[in-house]
């Protein structure tokens, strides 16, 4: 079984359980950029130095064979540079998932056929299994809601699924820290990554700049009748639903409602400006057939990671890819480039990104 590394506690635990369940693990990390060519040495993110040191370290301990592979070139491509392009669109990505869709379940699967690997072994927190009623693998929710990572995980396919290995997602995140602990595992108490790898100071902007080589400049912010109440940085500074850092005074709380690329334009307004019924999303996934057959059905879906699923109807657009949610109570700051993920009780229907 072929597990990928972080360095993290979550994915080293997931070697671990291999090795209990009898299966030979090979670890592999893969390197996609350089926290210190941003200038960063002690990040939170999973792509550090420390963090590749961390895992060997769990390997050697743990007795298992162990590889780096530079992923560099494909992760510039297919998520670096599709972070900034949709910045840029006006929308706001969602680069974490793009990593694990085309890193993770793309190339990481043909490295597992080079080294004979069956299985492709990660720790993130769901579960996939065998449906007979259906005929077809299912993404379950972890048992740990707190930590469930279906979200990042709804394109996934039925190949993809049949060669996918979740140990955690029958646990707690308390209890994989204290088999780590058990195991004498390094990175047993080590801190969660929660920056994106190639943004480690939190600047998204001047990510954005690097890659461009060039600075937009500053744009209007306007209200809903077009009148100018100020100044921005740069559309691509701002994401709907954004209220701090504006350098707006009002008499009325302000927040972001609109982002026009095309004038580098950034439209404020009322919290109530912000709600809405319906949501529509492309380059949807249905991950089984008995969903992706029907033209509607009733599910609960989430429009961002942190956000609570809300209930609603699932209707499909006929000849398309396309799909929209008409959700029983208005939801919040509905932002282009960011996932809608669909459930049925603890199972994912599927999902796609917001347009």
């Amino acid at each position: 079984m072929l597990v990928a590394m972080s360095g993290g506690v979550d994915s080293s635990v997931a070697a671990l359980m291999v090795i209990k369940q009898g299966y030979s693990p090979v670890g592999i990390t893969m390197k996609l950029y350089d926290n210190e060519q941003a200038g960063m040495k002690e990040t939170k993110t999973c792509c550090s130095v420390r963090d590749v040191d961390d895992a060997r370290a769990v390997a050697v301990r743990l007795g298992f064979p162990y590889y780096v592979v530079n992923f560099k070139e494909g992760f510039k491509e297919k998520v670096i540079d599709k972070f900034v392009s949709t910045y840029l669109d006006g929308a706001t990505p969602n680069p974490c998932i793009d990593c694990n869709r085309y890193m993770k379940f793309g190339a990481l699967k043909e490295r597992a056929e080079e080294y004979g690997c069956e299985k492709i072994v990660t720790g993130h927190y769901a579960r996939v299994e065998f449906n007979e009623e259906l005929g077809e693998y299912c993404l379950l929710k972890s048992v740990d809601a707190s930590k469930d990572q279906t979200y990042v995980l709804y394109f996934l396919n039925q190949q993809q699924l049949a060669y996918l290995y979740l140990p955690l997602g029958d646990m707690t995140k308390d209890r994989a820290r204290e088999l780590a602990a058990e195991a004498g595992l390094i990175n047993a108490d080590k801190q969660d990554s929660q920056d994106i790898c190639f943004v480690p100071d939190g600047n998204y902007a001047r990510v954005i700049e690097e890659v461009l080589d060039r600075h937009i400049g500053e744009g209007n912010f306007v209200d809903k009748e077009g009148k100018v109440l100020g100044k921005n940085k740069g559309y691509y500074h701002y994401t709907i639903g954004q209220r701090k850092g504006l350098g707006i005074s009002a008499a009325e709380p302000l927040y972001v409602t609109e982002i026009i690329p095309e004038t580098n334009t950034v439209v404020l307004g009322s919290n109530d400006e912000l709600f809405t019924n319906e949501v529509t999303a492309a380059d949807w996934n249905f991950i089984n057939s008995c969903d992706a057959s029907k033209s509607e059905m009733r599910v609960t879906a989430k429009i961002r990671y942190r956000a609570k699923e809300a209930s609603g109807i699932l209707i499909r657009e006929e000849g398309t890819d396309r799909v929209k949610v008409h959700f029983d109570e208005p939801v919040r700051a509905v932002t282009r480039g960011q996932s809608l993920v669909a459930y049925d009780g603890e199972r994912v229907v599927g999902g796609g990104i917001i347009i």
